[in-house]
């Protein structure tokens, strides 16, 4: 490639790197002048013609609007819990587990956003699991921060193993299911000695960035509670990745991840006797109050009723995703194509049923009954939800085309392919052997630009493959660093910061979120780089 188009395949992260994290601008603005630069760049350049990047840019608004659903979901369901009280409910009953904010982190966005990654995926654990910790006093930005970091080595085997079954499996050509178990048992025992780090990681940045002393020391203090949460999930999900395939970890690591902790916080195993609180906690000694909008509507509704709508989301989610139910292939009928768009070879389809928000919306429903809630509660619950959704549809509108642009920018009997594998062919020649600390970041990019670790080891599974034979590597494992990588992605992923700030109210706040989650990306991809460095070394 010649320095204008590494210029032009690098504009995507560029951009959006100087815009958002440097420069701080809005997202909405950020993604509005990357995507004509990258549009211009791509023409002028790479010479892709302009009816594939309008037909990219038409694709993008259609996976925008699935987005959108998804997010209007997360929303609709935030506020009706709002509106009924049962978010006031849920907080109670939190500080009756625990007041210390850091295990009251690790219990909802390490390992309730574990099992909803395992069972649905899509960005539902961030769109879910941020509000819950706005609700309970965490500040905005912690919390669509922490949740992003947090769902992290789940989404190796999230949406009912997705990234494996789908991603690893149509990105390789004639990958057989002893290959594809391999890799993925390769992968989570990886991680056993890298994710586990994670609720550590979680808590150490939340007691730096909003605690009284602004320290690490407090957060790391709670190291042997933390690693033992880490292990909570992560041995479970290497157990079942190993005996029932990639299906099921994270769901069940989720699920033994939270009984085992929360009894573990009810027994005080490993549990400090200094209670950690935010400063407005101190002052008040005790928690401090749900943000004015969220008010007990209903203070006679139980514990167990309030919790009943994510419960049945959570059921939902897993019986839709099972191949051997029907549910899932009922739902999936619902299918709009669009075929060939402006006439060229790409193609998209939504399943409006079959998305998480659809199930929420469901919900939804079922809670106006079940919390008795009035006509005036449940149109105020959709009305704000509406409202929220406004400026997150014109930002995705001009982030999501930037991401098919990109992606789709391999024309037929050009000398170039896609600017995603040509970077990651540049990458693999300068790394040459030291490919194992670099595989990792290959994956990361896909997720970040993509939004999906599904799409991004569907784009550099065959990459990963061919360079892993090329430097006489084994195959299993850089595959194994290509899963990693793309969970690792999801923090930055614009798409999922954009979903996650909008259900907290935080839209044009995206740049502070990456700057928070990009450091703990990259610590995680060089540590499991470490990791199989390592383990070429004695296998």
């Amino acid at each position: 490639m010649t320095l204008l188009q590494i210029l032009t395949a690098l504009m995507p992260v560029v951009s959006v790197l100087i815009f958002l994290v440097i420069l701080r601008w809005p997202a909405m603005k950020a993604m509005s002048i990357s995507l004509i630069i990258t549009a211009l760049m791509t023409a002028f350049i790479w010479q892709v013609p302009v009816i594939q990047i309008s037909a990219s840019v038409l694709e993008g608004w259609i996976i925008a609007a699935s987005i959108l659903i998804i997010v209007f979901g997360a929303l609709f369901l935030l506020n009706t819990l709002t509106q009924s009280g049962a978010i006031a409910v849920m907080r109670s009953g939190f500080i009756g587990i625990t007041p210390d904010r850091r295990i009251q982190l690790i219990i909802i966005a390490w390992l309730f956003g574990s099992f909803l990654e395992g069972a649905s995926g899509f960005g539902t654990p961030a769109a879910i699991c941020a509000p819950l910790l706005l609700a309970l006093g965490f500040n905005p930005l912690a919390a669509v921060a922490l949740a992003l970091i947090a769902d992290s080595s789940s989404v190796s085997f999230g949406a009912v193993g997705t990234p494996v079954l789908v991603g690893i499996s149509k990105g390789l050509d004639n990958v057989t299911a002893v290959q594809l178990q391999q890799i993925s048992t390769t992968a989570i025992s990886i991680d056993l000695f890298v994710g586990v780090l994670i609720p550590l990681m979680l808590v150490s940045i939340l007691t730096r960035f909003w605690g009284q002393n602004n320290s690490y020391k407090e957060g790391l203090a709670l190291w042997p509670f933390a690693l033992f949460s880490g292990f909570a999930f992560l041995f479970p999900a290497w157990l079942v990745a190993n005996t029932l395939g990639p299906e099921f970890p994270s769901i069940i690591g989720g699920l033994v991840g939270l009984i085992v902790v929360i009894t573990a916080v009810k027994l005080n195993f490993l549990v400090p006797k200094e209670v950690w609180r935010f400063p407005q906690d101190q002052l008040q000694k005790t928690a401090a109050p749900p943000p004015s909008h969220i008010t007990a509507n209903n203070p006679r509704l139980s514990l167990y009723l309030a919790w009943s709508p994510y419960v049945l989301a959570a059921v939902l989610l897993v019986v839709t995703r099972l191949n051997s139910l029907p549910f899932k292939s009922l739902l999936g009928k619902v299918n709009i194509e669009f075929t060939h768009i402006l006439g060229t070879d790409i193609s998209n389809s939504i399943s409006p049923l079959y998305l998480p928000g659809f199930i929420f919306i469901i919900v939804c429903v079922v809670t106006f009954f079940l919390h008795k809630m009035s006509a005036k509660q449940a149109l105020s619950a959709i009305s704000n939800s509406a409202k929220t959704l406004v400026p997150t549809a014109l930002t995705l509108a001009t982030a999501v085309p930037l991401v098919r642009i990109f992606i789709n920018s391999k024309v037929e009997g050009a000398t170039l392919g896609s600017m995603p594998k040509e970077l990651a062919a540049t990458m693999a020649e300068l790394f040459g052997q030291a490919w194992p600390m670099a595989a990792s970041f290959v994956g990361a990019l896909g997720a970040f630009i993509s939004g999906s670790a599904t799409f991004s080891n569907m784009m550099f599974a065959d990459l990963q493959q061919a360079t892993a034979q090329n430097l006489g590597i084994a195959e299993h494992l850089v595959l194994a660093l290509q899963m990693l990588g793309s969970n690792a992605g999801n923090m930055i992923c614009v798409v999922n910061v954009v979903a996650a700030c909008s259900v907290v109210g935080l839209s044009g706040k995206e740049g502070a979120v990456i700057r928070l989650t990009l450091v703990p990306m990259i610590i995680y991809c060089l540590l499991v780089g470490l990791v199989a460095t390592v383990w070429l070394g004695f296998f």
